[in-house]
């Protein structure tokens, strides 16, 4: 099993939103049981705070199930836990390679380093714009289903 743990700042916006759109997209190419996925944050100020309510309104209007969750941090034991460490911007990877002194294993990087056209993904807390920011997200999570599992197929 492959498990990936998406990073954002505050891990109320981008990431949950990653985390739950990935989970769906590898239940319809019949992935339940061969990828797991988490998310996290680096600046974490309010740890379980909910999922920001324009990120949950922008999974329902694409129909992803989401659950109430609580945001967490970023932790040291992260690395050990996780296959691929996926910041949605480089500052994201960088305080992650910060934290757990390096990346020895090569498992951080950006969602969208995997898509056709790497670029960071705007933070909607700020741009407003979580119609966009799911886009990106929806090319990253595909694009690395791609990777890890060749020929799996989209949206079977």
């Amino acid at each position: 099993m492959k498990n990936v743990l998406f990073v954002c700042s505050g891990n109320i916006c981008r990431s949950p939103m990653a985390e739950f759109l990935f989970r769906e997209l590898a239940r319809r190419r019949g992935l339940e049981g061969a990828v797991g996925c988490e998310s996290a944050g680096t600046n974490v100020f309010a740890p379980n705070s909910p999922v920001h309510n324009g990120a949950v309104r922008q999974l329902r209007r694409e129909n992803i199930p989401y659950f109430a969750r609580g945001s967490r941090p970023v932790t040291a034991e992260d690395y050990g836990q996780f296959d691929y460490l996926l910041g949605m911007e480089r500052s994201h990877a960088a305080a992650m390679k910060n934290l757990f002194g390096g990346d020895p294993q090569g498992k951080i990087c950006r969602l969208l380093d995997f898509s056709e056209h790497p670029r960071d993904i705007d933070d909607p807390w700020y741009t407003g714009d979580f119609a966009t920011a799911y886009r990106d997200i929806a090319e990253g999570c595909e694009a690395l289903l791609d990777r890890l599992f060749p020929g799996s197929g989209r949206n079977r």
